[in-house]
């Protein structure tokens, strides 16, 4: 199997761990400096840099700390060339219900995520 599939891999479990801990340091490894989060699920457009996320992050009730189930998956991985790369992947907070598509660049030997571009649906009351 081609190396770059699991270097993306390990990534992609370090952004789930982080998101479902609320660990904003754990994120800040896996996203680049200056990444950017969009995402336009409310009808106009939320963008956001690492600056203003992270803490946004680091500031909420973790989904482990309400004992939430993890609900994360890769669906795919592709290449766009040696050092680019787009995940689509899925997860959950709370009643949010995630389509990550993660754009990773690999710059001094590391895969970064430098976009993350999602949409999220609510998930219907049982």
């Amino acid at each position: 199997m081609d190396p770059r599939f699991s270097e993306i891999a390990e990534n992609l479990g370090r952004y789930f761990d982080g998101l479902y801990h609320s660990d904003a340091a754990e994120l800040g490894r896996v996203f680049h400096e200056q990444a950017i989060y969009a995402c336009a699920s409310e009808g106009r457009l939320t963008h956001l840099t690492m600056d203003a996320y992270l803490p946004m992050v680091a500031g909420r009730p973790s989904p482990a700390s309400r004992g939430e189930e993890r609900r994360d998956r890769i669906l795919s991985i592709e290449f766009a060339g040696p050092v680019t790369a787009l995940a689509r992947v899925e997860c959950a907070i709370g009643e949010k219900r995630f389509t990550d598509l993660l754009s990773f660049v690999r710059l001094d030997g590391q895969w970064r995520i430098i976009a993350k571009v999602f949409h999220f649906d609510i998930a219907a009351s049982s």
